[in-house]
């Protein structure tokens, strides 16, 4: 256990989605990583129609205390990490307040209502836009074009998981991630996802 304080106790991460994208691996990853850092972690995870690409949200409550309700309050979440950016609107509008801090992916995810015409995806802009009003600070990362250029898109959520650690004040490091890896993967897999970490942190520091 080391002395890191938080900023607030209990932190609340969302992490938010839909079927598919990672997001409850990567919650996974966040608690274990968080854990072996001495917090409490609690995780509760919300399902839409995952099967058929609908939402999914992950809530992680982060405390030195002990074990909170795996439910954030509405307007109470501290960061939200958004796979989706439609996602990230729809969760800010319930969970958000002045102080929030968000990171979204910049890829869209169309609904089977959008690919059938029934409904329209908002242009990239206007989801940002919207954002930025309902946060703090808002970031917009290219994580899934990065991954593909790394050789797989599923490497986005370990990208998203790098941003989270470059801009908020959780103690997420390398040697923790490395750790909470090897317990799922082969060691031969370790550097592709050391360098999605990386990059992720990266893209949030300009």
């Amino acid at each position: 256990m080391t002395g890191n304080a938080l900023p607030k106790d209990p932190y609340n991460v969302i992490i938010t989605g839909v079927g598919g994208q990672g997001n409850v691996l990567a919650s996974r990853i966040l608690a274990n990583m968080l854990v072996r850092k001495g917090y409490a972690v609690t995780i509760g995870e919300t399902f839409g129609a995952s099967q058929r690409g609908g939402s999914v949200m992950s809530h992680l409550r982060v405390s030195r205390q002990g074990s909170w309700s795996p439910q954030i309050p509405k307007g109470k979440a501290d960061v939200v990490v958004a796979l989706e950016p439609t996602e990230a609107v729809r969760v800010l509008a319930d969970y958000g307040n002045p102080d929030i801090m968000i990171v979204s992916n910049t890829r869209p995810v169309h609904s089977v209502g959008v690919i059938a015409g029934d409904l329209e995806y908002p242009p990239l802009e206007q989801t940002k836009k919207k954002a930025e009003e309902l946060s703090a600070r808002a970031w917009f990362i290219d994580a899934t074009d990065e991954a593909l250029k790394l050789g797989h898109p599923i490497l986005g959520n370990v990208i998203m998981l790098g941003a989270l650690a470059g801009m908020s004040p959780l103690p997420l490091d390398m040697e923790d991630f490395k750790a909470v890896m090897l317990t799922s993967l082969s060691a031969d897999k370790l550097d592709i996802n050391v360098r999605a970490f990386t990059l992720g942190r990266e893209l949030v520091s300009h």
